[in-house]
């Protein structure tokens, strides 16, 4: 399979299936900080891991990244295109946060494609409770030293605090849509199986994000983690890879 990982940064995972072994190719949407558990031990006689950073995200800069109107649907072309350039003809996607946002909008665009999916952290529209939560963590410099350190060894300091901020602002741009909309209009184009998880101390993305995707894309399923938070691939890891897995060899 493949997965697309996607991330506040942007992180995709997608999926293909090689129907003589019966194995499952993987792409991740990631950099290394955010998947490191995914990396390392998801089945390797069963997924093959392909890495991907978005433009404007880890090693693929230059350009430095920025927010149009149209970021999202960008990175979708841009993830979809690569794995047709790697010659996969279909396949799966595991998406968290934005980059649940990423693989919603690639397997509307795509349904041909797209074979399952899975999205975490992740939600189709902005609320003025989500403005609030992100004005919250605008200030990089008020975040722990923990949270800051992985993304300023990748960026340095000022480039990560210019970027976040810059991401700030365009998420809160879409609360200036009807319905504060990203990507509603496009749920019910979605055909695949798809498993939304969610971690009920999620502090970023409230129960009511998960709830609306159950309801609007046909035939979904919901899964709960009780304690997982908005990282609940990385601190839950193994009931996670589990899980995905599990859903993915159906």
């Amino acid at each position: 399979m493949l997965f697309f990982f996607l991330n506040r940064y942007c992180k995709v995972t997608l999926l293909t299936r090689f129907s003589i072994f019966d194995v499952f190719s993987l792409l991740f949407v990631y950099t290394k900080t955010d998947f490191g558990p995914q990396l390392k031990s998801l089945n390797k006689e069963r997924f093959t891991v392909v890495g991907w950073d978005p433009r404007g995200y880890g090693k693929s800069r230059p350009p430095d990244r920025d927010f149009p109107p149209d970021f999202f649907e960008r990175d979708a072309k841009d993830a979809v295109g690569l794995m047709k350039t790697l010659g996969f003809g279909n396949f799966s996607l595991l998406g968290w946060s934005d980059g649940g946002i990423t693989a919603l909008i690639a397997a509307a665009t795509n349904p041909e494609l797209i074979k399952k999916m899975v999205v975490w952290g992740s939600n189709a529209f902005v609320s003025e409770e989500d403005l609030k939560l992100y004005n919250m963590v605008r200030d990089v410099s008020r975040w722990s030293a923990r949270m800051r350190q992985p993304m300023e060894e990748v960026y340095g300091s000022q480039v990560f605090a210019q970027t976040w901020e810059a991401w700030v602002d365009g998420i809160a741009q879409f609360a200036k849509r009807p319905g504060g909309s990203i990507c509603r209009e496009q749920l019910p184009f979605i055909s695949c199986p798809t498993l939304i998880v969610h971690g009920e101390k999620d502090p970023m993305v409230p129960s009511f994000h998960p709830q609306y995707l159950l309801e609007h894309i046909k035939g979904s399923r919901f899964h709960s983690m009780p304690e997982g938070k908005h990282n609940l691939h990385l601190r839950y890891a193994d009931e996670f890879n589990k899980l995905v897995e599990n859903f993915l060899e159906e």
